[in-house]
């Protein structure tokens, strides 16, 4: 067996019939669902542009909800802090 041939798995002819039919099923599939290349690669880059929006704004959301707390609980800090300072 060739190195060509253990590559690919079969004979590189039997190899391109295989992939021939394959494309041609697909292809046949993909018309009647009205699918094209281009919305798939669009589909996909839409759902990764939707991804990295989301989140950053699941960030900013996580950036808000620190700092609302930090109002509080930073200068709650620091009163305690001066208060247990001054009992020891």
């Amino acid at each position: 067996m060739s190195a060509v041939n253990r590559f690919l798995g079969d004979s590189p002819l039997r190899v391109l019939v295989k992939l021939i039919v394959i494309s041609f099923l697909v292809g046949i599939v993909m018309s009647v669902m009205g699918w094209s290349p281009y919305g798939i690669i669009y589909g996909v880059r839409d759902f990764f542009l939707h991804l990295y929006n989301t989140g950053f704004a699941a960030f900013g959301r996580f950036i808000d909800y620190f700092l609302l707390g930090a109002v509080l609980v930073v200068p709650a800090f620091f009163i305690i802090r001066l208060l247990s300072y001054r009992k020891g």
